[in-house]
C-alpha cells in the first residue's frame, strides 16, 4: 500500500485553496528562465530535476516566488524531501500578510509536518505539527479544517482528550452528511483509530440512487474497484469481479466500483448490458473527487477496507484477492458481533 503517496494526495486536496498557478512565478529574470525550465522538467515526468529548479529559481527570486514555493511543497512532499517542502512552507509564512494568509500560511505548513511526522513516525515533528495549527487557529479561529487536523495531530501524539475537544468542535460546524464530520463522530468515540492508516473519508451516490458513505459502512469491509469501460484490462477483469460481487452477497461486504468514464449514457448502457448489479460510481476520470483521494493513476486498481475503515491492501491488474476478502469478512462478523448490544 502506498499509504505515503495517499497521504500526500489528501494533504494536496486540502492545501489547493493556498495553490496557485503557473502565472505566479518569479519576477526576477533569471529566476523566470529557472522557472520555465522546471516546467519543462515536469511536462517531460522529471519531477526529481524540476523540484531541484523550483528551488533554484526560488532562490534566484530571493524567496518570493509563491510559485515556486507550491511546487516545491507538492513535489518537495511527493518525493520525500522533507526539508525542501519545510523551506517553501516557512517561506510563505514570512509572506503572509493578512490575518486569513497568515492562517492558511500556517495551516499548509502544520500540514507539511504532519506529513512528515506521519513518514518518520516522530512525536517531535508531530508537535511542530500542532504549534502551526495553533497559529493558523490564532490567526483564524473558525477555520474547521485547521481544528480537524489538529484533532488528528493529537491523537498521533498520544493526547486523546485534547484530540477529542478538537473534534467536537469540528461536529458543531460542519452538516451532517459531511464525510469529515462522520469520521470525526467515529475519532471521539475511538482516537486509536485517528492514529491508523484510515481510508479516506468519502460519499457518493450510486446509479441506483443509494447513498454509500465508507464511515457508515462501519461493521462491513469494503472492495473499491476503480475501472473504465475503454480499459481493456478492466473488461478482462470484470468476469472476475462479478463473480466477486456474486460470491459475497449478503455477507458483510460491499463491492463498491468506480468508473473512470467521461461519457456518462455510454458507462450506464455498459454497466445494464453487463449486468454490473452492485453499487456502481461515476467519477469521471483520474481527476475524479473518489479517484484523487485514493490517487489512482492506473486502472484496474482495488483496495480493500477493513470494518474498522483502515487501509489494507492495494491491488493494480485482476489481482487474487479473495483470500483477502474472506479474512475481512470474517472479521467484520466479528466486529459486528463484538458492537451487537446484549439483550
Amino acid at each position: 500500500m502506498r499509504y505515503g503517496k495517499l497521504l500526500v494526495i489528501v494533504a494536496g486536496l486540502v492545501m489547493s485553496s493556498l495553490a496557485q498557478n503557473d502565472a505566479d512565478g518569479p519576477s526576477n529574470e533569471k529566476a523566470q528562465k529557472t522557472y520555465k525550465q522546471a516546467l519543462d522538467y515536469l511536462k517531460q515526468h522529471m519531477n526529481g530535476a524540476a523540484l531541484d529548479s523550483f528551488k533554484k529559481a526560488d532562490k534566484q527570486d530571493e524567496g518570493h516566488c509563491r510559485g515556486c514555493q507550491t511546487k516545491m511543497v507538492k513535489y518537495g512532499i511527493e518525493l520525500g524531501e522533507w526539508k525542501t517542502a519545510e523551506t517553501a512552507g516557512e517561506e510563505m509564512v514570512a509572506e503572509a500578510q493578512s490575518a486569513k494568509e497568515q492562517a492558511l500560511a500556517h495551516y499548509q505548513l502544520g500540514m507539511i509536518l504532519r506529513q512528515e511526522g506521519f513518514e518518520k513516525h516522530k512525536d517531535e515533528i508531530f508537535a511542530r505539527a500542532h504549534e502551526e495549527m495553533t497559529k493558523a487557529l490564532a490567526s483564524a479561529a473558525n477555520f474547521p479544517d485547521a481544528i480537524y487536523v489538529d484533532g488528528q495531530i493529537l491523537a498521533h501524539l498520544k493526547q486523546d482528550d485534547a484530540a477529542k475537544k478538537q473534534f467536537e468542535q469540528f461536529i458543531k460546524m460542519r452538516p451532517a452528511d459531511d464525510p469529515n464530520r462522520q469520521r470525526a463522530l467515529r475519532y471521539i468515540s475511538e482516537p486509536e483509530l485517528a492514529r491508523a492508516r484510515m481510508a479516506p473519508p468519502f460519499a457518493v451516490t450510486t446509479t441506483d440512487g443509494q447513498r454509500v458513505s465508507l464511515d457508515e459502512l462501519k461493521g462491513k469491509a469494503v472492495l473499491i474497484d476503480f475501472w473504465a469501460t475503454w480499459c481493456v484490462a478492466c473488461r478482462e477483469a470484470l468476469p472476475h469481479m462479478r463473480e466477486i460481487a456474486k460470491k459475497f452477497q449478503g455477507q458483510p461486504l460491499v463491492v463498491l466500483s468506480v468508473s473512470l468514464d467521461d461519457d456518462e449514457q455510454k458507462w450506464k448502457d455498459f454497466v445494464a448490458k453487463n449486468e454490473m448489479t452492485w453499487p456502481q460510481y461515476r467519477d469521471g476520470g483520474f481527476t475524479g473527487r473518489v479517484a484523487t483521494l485514493f490517487s489512482v493513476r492506473a486502472i484496474p486498481q482495488t483496495f480493500t477496507i477493513d470494518a474498522d475503515g483502515v487501509l489494507q491492501d492495494q491491488h493494480i491488474g485482476d489481482a487474487a484477492i479473495e483470500g483477502k476478502l474472506k479474512k475481512l469478512v470474517a472479521r467484520a462478523r466479528d466486529v459486528q458481533v463484538r458492537e451487537t448490544p446484549k439483550q
